[in-house]
């Protein structure tokens, strides 16, 4: 088999994940956005205001995981349609922006919904089929991958595989013996709900921050529908990015090994850009 370093195109694909791991957090980017730090922007919303969000993100996720995904046409290596769903997803935001807050909370399961599908098409076009347990919980996964810290997103990538371990291991343990072992695709559909309700809150208690930190900048006076398409598509692009980061990565420890990919990302990342 050619080795990575002989296959140019995927170590330059590998070469672009590295790059946009070590991108800004999704806060950093909304601050540059709106031109005001985050922690102003929360200041305007009210603790139940902040719980109707977080709530709202919950839900939106359980349901998303399902709608964005069944949907989709489940042909691994297809190309990704990146740009119709930054169109959805500012569409979505200006409406949001413009009418309110209360109109927000409505706007937030249909933008979380189209990034979902952003992300499961990223996953589909590395390769990985929509049909597999595995890669509908990864898509998940994807949400709890920055924190809104300001820390690089790259950050997580491990972290949040780790999670994902967790999660599975520990459902598995209450459900059947040696269920762990089996791995996410040798759960029975009722075993793998299970699963995905517990990977969903995880993912939530994280995606939550975020999310809460969007609807703050939509509510800014004045910037109103722009600021809602605007950050839409802010949001979408950074989780299509965050979902590049992994899948791509996946793929290749898949062909090569991870020891192969651990070593070549940590060459990329000593490398002066």
């Amino acid at each position: 088999m050619t080795s990575l370093a002989e296959n140019t195109t995927d170590y330059n694909a590998l070469r672009e994940a590295v790059a946009l791991m070590n991108s800004p957090s999704i806060t950093a980017k909304l601050a540059n956005v709106v031109g005001t730090p985050v922690e102003a922007l929360l200041g305007k919303l009210s603790p139940s205001m902040r719980e109707k969000v977080t709530g709202t993100v919950t839900t939106a996720l359980h349901k998303a995981a399902d709608a964005a995904m069944w949907t989709m046409d489940d042909k691994p290596g297809s190309s990704a349609s990146a740009v119709m769903h930054k169109i959805g997803a500012a569409a979505s935001g200006a409406i949001g922006g413009f009418f309110g807050f209360s109109t927000v909370l409505v706007e937030i399961p249909v933008s979380i919904t189209i990034m979902m599908r952003a992300v499961a098409d990223i996953a589909r076009a590395e390769g990985f089929s929509l049909a597999d347990f595995e890669t509908r919980a990864e898509c998940v996964q994807i949400f709890g991958m920055d924190s809104g810290e300001a820390e690089s997103p790259g950050q997580h990538y491990f972290a949040m595989k780790e999670v994902l371990r967790q999660v599975v291991s520990l459902t598995a343990s209450g459900l059947a013996a040696n269920a762990a072992s089996r791995g996410l695709n040798g759960f029975s559909s009722q075993e793998a709900a299970s699963v995905l309700v517990k990977l969903i809150e995880a993912v939530a208690a994280r995606f939550g921050v975020v999310i809460t930190e969007k609807v703050a900048a939509q509510l800014v006076p004045v910037l109103g529908a722009v600021t809602g398409a605007t950050i839409n598509t802010l949001f979408t692009n950074h989780y299509q990015d965050l979902a590049k980061v992994y899948f791509t990565i996946k793929r290749l420890e898949q062909k090569y090994g991870e020891g192969v990919i651990g070593e070549a990302m940590a060459g990329m990342n000593t490398k002066p850009s």
